[in-house]
């Protein structure tokens, strides 16, 4: 987590986006050393030969290490313990040395008590403009301004 961020008086309104976050290039090491951390060891994400005969050129991600890098964008921005879920859907293969980058944007703004509630639309792509995951996620911001308790209710974009 960024220890810079005062989640306090942090202002977050509809369309507010967060900075993407660019990880670098998918690697087999990447890919190995994620299969161990998850206890995911399904061969077409790290042997070439397996991929080959499942009908595509070479191994490709695990489609949770692109769920995983969504998690750090957020504990990036808010600390863990105010992420209250995170959806998602895998649409496409992430290839080995692909480049994803994760985005984050404010679709809607609850006050509920002294929190305001989150909802992003989140997303991972690829340059070629491959998008390979889509969801959203919900995290909770204790209100900074007292005045925030005034306008109770639903905002959304």
């Amino acid at each position: 987590m960024n220890a810079s961020v005062d989640i306090s008086t942090m202002t977050a309104a509809v369309g507010t986006e967060l900075p993407p976050l660019e990880v670098p290039a998918i690697s087999r090491a990447t890919l190995a050393l994620f299969a161990g951390a998850s206890g995911d060891h399904n061969p077409i994400h790290i042997d070439t030969d397996v991929a080959r005969s499942a009908g595509v050129d070479d191994v490709f991600a695990h489609g949770m290490l692109s769920m995983a890098y969504l998690g750090r964008l957020l504990t990036g921005w808010v600390p863990q313990e105010h992420v209250r879920s995170l959806r998602v859907r895998f649409l496409a293969v992430t290839p080995v040395h692909a480049r994803p980058v994760c985005r984050a944007q404010v679709t809607a703004v609850e006050h509920v008590a002294n929190e305001r509630h989150l909802t992003l639309a989140v997303t991972v792509t690829l340059p070629d403009g491959t998008t390979t995951l889509t969801g959203d996620a919900g995290v909770a911001l204790t209100a900074g301004d007292p005045s925030d308790t005034e306008h109770r209710g639903t905002e959304h974009h």
